[in-house]
């Protein structure tokens, strides 16, 4: 199982890169234009991606900042949205090298922030819907590059497994 995790993990970081290279050739009035998306703009939904991802590094490890509301900004440009975003991803991916096969089958308990309720539960499905999260949202940045004039990358796992850092997990 944790070989698992640490291929979702880079291939977070590698998926990551992808989309900020190229909303970086946007200018910011692009990247905070509302074009439908759940979380209105590129800018927007990057930020709530790194929003999520916190709240749940701090649920996981105990460490790290928690915002309070998903629909954050954290960064309103994206050169420090950017830095943030690869920080975590390096975290993220140290932190799932640092567990053991056993802590996936483990118990954590948070609070929950949209509804204020405490829950316990396995870390492996937790860790499911965290990677699932990214890409879900990651999905709607990279439509969000398309309708902005942007050739959107390829984000397919299977691209990643056939990059240096992907091989050891195809």
């Amino acid at each position: 199982m944790k070989q698992q995790f640490q291929m979702l993990a880079a291939y977070n970081l590698w998926a990551n890169a992808r989309i900020y290279d190229a909303a970086e050739t946007l200018d910011p009035d692009a990247l905070d234009r509302d074009i439908g998306l759940y979380f209105k703009s590129l800018l927007r939904t990057l930020n709530h991606i790194l929003v999520g991802d916190l709240i749940w590094m701090k649920r996981f490890t105990g460490e790290g900042a928690s915002p309070g509301a998903l629909d954050t900004v954290l960064h309103s440009a994206l050169p420090a949205l950017r830095i943030a975003r690869d920080d975590e991803d390096k975290r993220i991916v140290e932190w799932i090298d640092s567990l053991d096969e056993a802590a996936f089958s483990g118990r954590f308990t948070y609070v929950t922030v949209t509804d204020v309720r405490t829950v316990s539960q396995r870390l492996a499905p937790a860790l499911v819907h965290f990677f699932n999260h990214q890409t879900h949202h990651r999905g709607q940045a990279h439509a969000a590059l398309s309708i902005l004039g942007v050739e959107a990358p390829s984000l397919d796992l299977i691209y990643f497994h056939r990059t240096k850092d992907g091989a050891r997990f195809a």
